[in-house]
């Protein structure tokens, strides 16, 4: 993985000719996203069903976003990205999980941590802004399964890692609205290992206030170890933020 993340940063040096925003300019937002999982968790060659055993469901999911943008070609812009997904639910167990045995009834925890520092150069910026760079993720995923009767035994699944993705995007402004389209994505594909995230959205900004709905998907499928996420989180999102 390390050489990859080498050959990415010079890939994203290689388009540092074309980075040059206007202005230097500073933005955050804070998000809600209202999430549905599906896949499966693994640990010790046994595994899970998120949905159908675990029936998770979303409590908390948020996600923050700070933007620094300036002139200067050479050096790229910088996005920092938080998102933090906690999904509860109960459950039953369909076949033995770890050291749970088959039919046992369940609380689950699923709780999911990213930073995300993106470093990105502007390829356009006009009525079309193209966006493409280099993001490095930090990934922090637990799985905790409880037996809610009995001797109440626990089983937990993590997987901890910090990964390079390529990061590209695009907006498209409405002239004369305030309008705009867009869509971003990021991800990697290594060995057996896979993440992406993907969004789509509109956006409405008023002055300095920034508006934006859309729908976002997140696919991890990494293994740490005995321990394995391979999990889709999708749903829709919507966010407001300052823009100077």
């Amino acid at each position: 993985m390390r050489k990859i993340a080498i050959v990415m940063l010079g890939g994203l040096t290689c388009l540092s000719p074309y980075a040059a925003a206007d202005v230097l300019g500073l933005g955050a937002n804070i998000g809600y996203w209202d999430v549905n999982s599906s896949g499966t968790a693994s640990n010790n060659d046994s595994v899970v069903d998120v949905d159908d055993d675990l029936d998770l469901s979303g409590d908390s999911n948020v996600n923050l976003t700070a933007i620094f943008e300036h002139p200067i070609p050479i050096i790229p812009n910088f996005r920092l990205n938080y998102t933090s997904i906690s999904q509860s639910g109960n459950g039953q167990l369909t076949t033995g999980y770890d050291n749970l045995p088959a039919g046992a009834p369940v609380r689950s925890e699923l709780d999911l941590d990213q930073i995300d520092l993106t470093m990105y150069y502007e390829l356009l910026d006009n009525w079309v802004n193209l966006d493409a760079g280099l993001t490095v993720r930090s990934l922090d995923g637990k799985l905790t399964v409880k037996e809610r009767t009995g001797t109440l035994t626990a089983s937990k699944t993590e997987v901890d890692a910090i990964l390079p993705l390529l990061y590209a995007a695009a907006r498209f402004d409405l002239p004369l609205t305030g309008l705009s389209v867009g869509a971003e994505g990021s991800g990697i594909t290594y060995s057996d290992d896979t993440l992406f995230d993907v969004s789509a959205y509109a956006q409405f900004d008023i002055s300095i206030v920034r508006l934006q709905a859309g729908y976002r998907q997140m696919t991890v499928d990494y293994e740490d170890g005995d321990d394995a996420l391979d999990v889709d989180i999708a749903g829709p999102y919507a966010s407001v933020g300052l823009d100077f």
